[in-house]
C-alpha cells in the first residue's frame, strides 16, 4: 500500500509507514523525518532500526553474520586473500560495528562518508579463484549482496530469537530500512530484497553456491578458538566460547551440514538466546553506550533525551 504525505512534497511517498524513496535514495531519515536543528541522520530516532541497534545482543548477531558470510567461497576468498584473518578478525568486527553505529546514529555526512570510505576499499580489492585463476573484484554487486543479506538476516534473526518485540511488521521495515545501508556499500537498492519474503527468497537461490571451503575452515576455527593471551584463555572459555557456540547454533540447519558441526536443538538454543538476552539486557543501558565511540550517546546529545532508543518506541 503507498500513500502521499507532506503535502509540500509530491515526491515523498511512505510505503507500508516507511518511505520508500528516502530508502532507496538517502534523500532523508527513512523514518520519515525531516532535519531539524540536529541531524537525524539516515534513519532516525524513529525507525526499528534505531531501537533495534542499541541492544547488546548485537554483538552475539554479529558474530553469527561472520559465520554465515564465510559460507560464501567467493565472498570469504575476498576476505582472507586481503588480511590476515586471524590477527585481524577482532579489528574487523570492530570496524563492522563501528560502521552499524556510524550510519545508525551518526549524521547525514558521517554516514555517507563511512560508506564512501567502504566502496574506495572495496574498488581497490581482488580476489583470485585458485581451482580457475580468474582474478574477481571484491565489490563484485553478488558478493556485496550476499554480505549484506546475511548480516541483516543475522541481526533481525538473533533479535528476534533473544526475546526483542519485534513483530513480522517490524521484520519488514527493518529489512526496507536496510536499502539504505546497501546503497552505501555501493549496491543498487532495487536489485536488494525489501522484505522478509524477498530475502527468503534469496537465501534459497544462492544456497546452490554455498560450500565450506579452507578460508570457512579458517573462520569457524578461529572463532571457536581465537588467539588469545594466556593469562585470559579462561575468560576465553567462559564468555567468547558461549558467544560463538550461540551463534554457530543459531544458524540455519543447512549450513551445520556445510559446516558439518552439529548443534543443540532448535528449542534449546532459542532458551538460551532468551536467558543471555535477558542477563546482557540488565546492564544499564547508558552505561552500556559509554563504551568508545558512543555513538548512541552523542545522537541523544545531538537530538535530545526523546531520541534515546528503547523497545517500545518500536509501535504497531
Amino acid at each position: 500500500m503507498t500513500r502521499r504525505c507532506r503535502g509540500e512534497d509530491p515526491g515523498y511517498v511512505v510505503v507500508e509507514g516507511v518511505p520508500l524513496q528516502a530508502a532507496r535514495q538517502g534523500r532523508r531519515p527513512v523514518d520519515g523525518t525531516r532535519v531539524g536543528e540536529g541531524d537525524p541522520g539516515l534513519f532516525g530516532p524513529r525507525s526499528v532500526t534505531w531501537q533495534l541497534h542499541a541492544d547488546p545482543m548485537m554483538w552475539v548477531a554479529g558474530v553469527r553474520a561472520l559465520y554465515f558470510q564465510a559460507l560464501h567461497p567467493r565472498a570469504v576468498r575476498g576476505v582472507m586473500q586481503n588480511s590476515d584473518f586471524r590477527k585481524e578478525a577482532v579489528g574487523r568486527l570492530m570496524r563492522t560495528e563501528n560502521f552499524v553505529g556510524t550510519t545508525t546514529y551518526g549524521t547525514t555526512d558521517a554516514a555517507e562518508k563511512a560508506g564512501a570510505r567502504v566502496r574506495k576499499i572495496h574498488r581497490m580489492l581482488s580476489a583470485v579463484d585458485p581451482d580457475t585463476g580468474e582474478r574477481y573484484g571484491v565489490d563484485e554487486p553478488e558478493l556485496l549482496l550476499w554480505v549484506h543479506c546475511a548480516e541483516i538476516d543475522s541481526y533481525l534473526h538473533i533479535m528476534r530469537r533473544s526475546g526483542y518485540p519485534i513483530t513480522d511488521a517490524h521484520a519488514d521495515r527493518y529489512i526496507r530500512e536496510h536499502l539504505v545501508s546497501a546503497r552505501l556499500v555501493g549496491l543498487d537498492p532495487d536489485a536488494v530484497p525489501a522484505n522478509r519474503a524477498e530475502m527468503s527468497a534469496y537465501f534459497e537461490k544462492v544456497r546452490p553456491e554455498l560450500a565450506v571451503g579452507a578460508e570457512a575452515r579458517e573462520v569457524d576455527d578461529f572463532l571457536r578458538r581465537p588467539p588469545t593471551h594466556p593469562l585470559l584463555v579462561p575468560a576465553r572459555e567462559v564468555l567468547w566460547r558461549r558467544v560463538s557456540r550461540l551463534a554457530y547454533a543459531s544458524l540455519p540447519p543447512y549450513a551445520h551440514e556445510l559446516y558439518g558441526r552439529a548443534a543443540a536443538e532448535p528449542a534449546t538454543v532459542t532458551r538460551q538466546l532468551r536467558a543471555y538476552g535477558t542477563l546482557l539486557r540488565r546492564v544499564p543501558a547508558r552505561l552500556r553506550w559509554q563504551l568508545p565511540p558512543k555513538h548512541v550517546l552523542r545522537a541523544m546529545s545531538r537530538l535530545g533525551p526523546g531520541s534515546r532508543p528503547a523497545p517500545y518506541k518500536l509501535g504497531g
